[in-house]
């Protein structure tokens, strides 16, 4: 048996299919997988993302601490603002992909991944040993995603009345605090919405308040396609340790400026700035066949390269990828299915926002 999220039995109660992910016993779908994504992509759906580690960093030097840490530069950041970024190993390889929150000077929450959470834990505390910091795990949370065209209307009926202007004005990458519940305009479907981090002790409320304003409970299996569709990368497929965010389509997550910031891997990424020799792409077939992970890619003449992660896509209605191929500017590729060569064309991701197509 696994680890439970405080809406582990409101999964049971909606006949969710509940499978293994990283220690966890998570709902993979409630009946219908596609279902669940097309909800999202149409009206609203939540995820419950509980088994995200969500860590506090306090302390005067919580600033200084975190520009060593992530390639991305938190001195950018507002007091109610977010950032995306990549945490880094000495030769640039991405140790995770997290989201921090500035609440105020001296004070910020990180969100890491839930397979990646022992070995984040140490490393937070490994490199907070020269900064005056206080590294603390909030396991007393639960952590729940509401996306969709629909989502922040039907999530608004839903919050307390105090907070219900404050939220409903948040721009992208923002968040407001009420009363231990964290708000915040943040995803990883390609649609809008909100991901809430809240009490332990409230999950089951409000899980069964959004239920009843029409708000559809989607698993595992919805939440991945959704993100390949929208372009995203997830942590263990499309990067690891042994790759670059500059290999990996998130050069736009590291901050080179100011040159003076020394952050974990900026050697490294430096270096590699110079002679770049792998990137991360889009992979379309419009024709029958799906696309799926570890399949090998062909460039005539210019070698070849690996599918990371892909799947058919219910919003398009055929398959979709991310695939790390030689560096270049190419257009078209084949892909190795059933030991046959198979034309597909090469974009840029990603292949679908706010429930449209967007390559040409």
């Amino acid at each position: 048996m696994g680890q439970h999220t405080p809406f582990y039995d409101q999964h049971l109660l909606a006949n969710a299919k509940i499978v293994d992910f990283a220690g966890w016993d998570m709902p993979l779908h409630y009946g219908s997988q596609i279902d669940e994504h097309n909800k999202v992509r149409q009206d609203a759906g939540m995820f419950d993302v509980s088994h995200m580690a969500v860590v506090d960093v306090h302390g005067q030097q919580a600033q200084a601490y975190l520009e060593h840490l992530l390639a991305n530069n938190v001195a950018r950041l507002q007091p109610g603002k977010a950032l995306y970024s990549c945490m880094l190993n000495e030769q640039g390889g991405v140790i995770d992909d997290l989201i921090v929150y500035y609440i105020a000077p001296g004070s910020y929450r990180l969100v890491v991944n839930a397979g990646t959470r022992t070995k984040d834990l140490a490393w937070l505390n490994k490199q907070a040993a020269n900064y005056a910091v206080t590294i603390k795990e909030r396991t007393d949370l639960a952590m729940l995603a509401i996306q969709g065209p629909q989502a922040r209307e039907k999530t608004l009926k839903v919050l307390d009345k105090a907070v219900q202007e404050a939220a409903s004005q948040l721009k992208p990458f923002n968040f407001v605090e009420h009363q231990g519940w964290f708000i915040a305009r943040t995803g990883y479907t390609g649609e809008d919405g909100f991901e809430i981090i809240l009490p332990a002790q409230a999950a089951v409320k409000f899980w069964q308040a959004l239920v009843l304003v029409g708000v559809h409970p989607a698993g595992l299996g919805a939440r991945d396609t959704l993100r390949l569709e929208a372009g995203l990368n997830l942590y263990g497929a499309d990067m690891d340790e042994t790759v670059t965010p500059l290999e990996s389509n998130l050069t736009w997550t590291v901050a080179f400026e100011p040159k003076e910031r020394q952050f974990i891997g900026r050697a490294a990424l430096e270096k590699q700035q110079q002679n770049a020799t792998r990137q991360m792409v889009g992979l379309v077939l419009e024709e029958r066949g799906v696309l799926r992970g570890h399949q090998k890619v062909i460039l005539e003449g210019k070698g070849e390269g690996e599918i990371t992660s892909g799947t058919f896509s219910p919003t398009l209605g055929h398959a979709v990828a991310l695939a790390r191929i030689p560096a270049g500017d190419h257009t078209h590729c084949d892909v190795v299915i059933r030991d046959k060569l198979v034309p597909v064309r090469i974009v840029k991701p990603p292949f679908v926002r706010n429930g449209k197509k967007v390559f040409k």
